[in-house]
């Protein structure tokens, strides 16, 4: 069997977690041969998640530093699995198209695939607000990245998990979604971007528009123009010629190299139980 984890960060998402796990279709994962395991991250909730997500089968990750991509990079290393998928806890990410994200993933033999929520349809599940900046944002990280990519600020991504350690992704924050990425095209993956439904949330928005918004505009600069570090090592570190990776419905998206990277170590501020 292959096999899959699916990690999803949670601040104070108890109220949500029952229909986000029940949203993940483990026996049909199982039918197509994965192998799944839920990792949940707690992130210093002051509710019932932890307990919540337990009693739901998770496998959970205490994550005590807050912030989106913290929460990430600690359920990234506790991940077991070969591909790691990943959504938010507050029901707007479906989890239920997993098999087909999965097909695709295979199929287009790419090591990483991203998601566009910001299509048409998508549009009364997002405040028109948020709507324009992720638009916008958008616009900017393709236009300094290069990439084509349509949504930057989406959270449901599906990879091969040995990428991870050859990336240099340094948000602790909401700009994460943005980095990951960027970094993997300047790493130079195989990657793709396609269609999601996006759903209305459920529960409290965690987001803060303004806040959130001007730190990720001064992450897009503080990362085209930085220095790589020297421990991340990119699949194209070694020359190898780019690979092209049809995308469908959307615009054909650039993809790189395939050596496998070297693996580096992060500080581990977090426990699993």
């Amino acid at each position: 069997m292959n096999t899959l984890s699916i990690v999803i960060p949670a601040l104070n998402e108890a109220s949500n977690l029952p229909t986000v796990m029940g949203s993940v279709p483990v026996a049909e994962l199982a039918a197509a041969g994965w192998d799944t395991e839920v990792v949940v991250v707690d992130n210093a909730s002051t509710d019932d998640t932890a307990t919540v997500a337990r009693e739901l089968g998770a496998r959970v990750v205490t994550q005590l530093e807050r912030g989106y991509g913290n929460a990430y990079q600690a359920g990234f290393e506790a991940a077991t699995g070969d591909v790691i998928a990943t959504g938010d806890a507050d029901c707007t990410y479906p989890f239920d198209a997993l098999p087909d994200l999965l097909r695709t993933l295979v199929e287009q033999d790419v090591e990483f695939m991203t998601t566009d929520r910001l299509r048409r349809e998508n549009r009364a599940a997002m405040k028109p607000s948020h709507f324009v900046a992720n638009h916008a944002l958008s616009t900017l990280s393709r236009t300094l990245f290069r990439n084509g990519l349509r949504d930057s600020q989406s959270g449901m991504w599906i990879f091969r998990s040995y990428i991870w350690h050859g990336l240099d992704v340094r948000s602790g924050g909401m700009a994460f979604s943005q980095e990951i990425k960027n970094a993997v095209s300047l790493a130079g993956y195989r990657f793709t971007e396609v269609p999601i439904e996006y759903r209305t949330r459920g529960g409290e928005v965690k987001l803060n528009a303004l806040p959130d918004g001007m730190a990720n505009l001064r992450q897009l600069f503080a990362h085209r123009f930085r220095k790589p570090a020297a421990s991340a090592t990119g699949a194209a570190s070694d020359g190898a010629a780019a690979l092209p990776v049809e995308t469908a419905p959307a615009e054909p998206v650039p993809a790189g190299g395939v050596s496998l990277p070297k693996q580096t170590t992060r500080a581990k501020r977090y426990e699993t139980a």
